[in-house]
């Protein structure tokens, strides 16, 4: 058993996913978001899903109308489609990827975290 609000608290920084599980060979992620710091970015094999555990998540998607999603709201991105996300206030996410997934795809900026540092 996993207490996911413990691990929560264990999260000192924003943009920072931390893996928490693993179901074959997709791992299961928390991460809390704040502010504009994702870039623009997409994952050329892998599909990714979002799910929103607490507060409001901005989603946008190169082509699409950005959209907010709240608690309890769940988003695939297909792989491929350019998206990046942000949070006025601090949004609490949990995602299910790929373990081949590279945390910001092929960009890379001050926030993009190694497969290491999400252990």
């Amino acid at each position: 058993m996993i207490d996911i609000i413990k691990k929560f608290e264990a999260i000192s920084s924003y943009f920072s996913p931390k893996i928490i599980g693993e179901v074959n060979d997709v791992f299961v992620k928390i991460v809390k978001v704040k502010g504009e710091d994702i870039p623009w970015h997409n994952h050329e094999h892998e599909d990714e899903l979002f799910y929103v555990l607490e507060g409001s998540l901005l989603f946008e998607e190169e082509g699409k109308e950005s959209f907010t999603m709240n608690a309890g709201n769940m988003y695939t991105v297909k792989k491929g489609v350019n998206h990046r996300i942000s949070s006025v206030e601090e949004c609490k996410l949990m995602l299910i990827e790929n373990k081949t997934t590279a945390h910001t795809g092929t960009v890379k900026t001050a926030i993009t975290k190694s497969l290491g540092d999400q252990l």
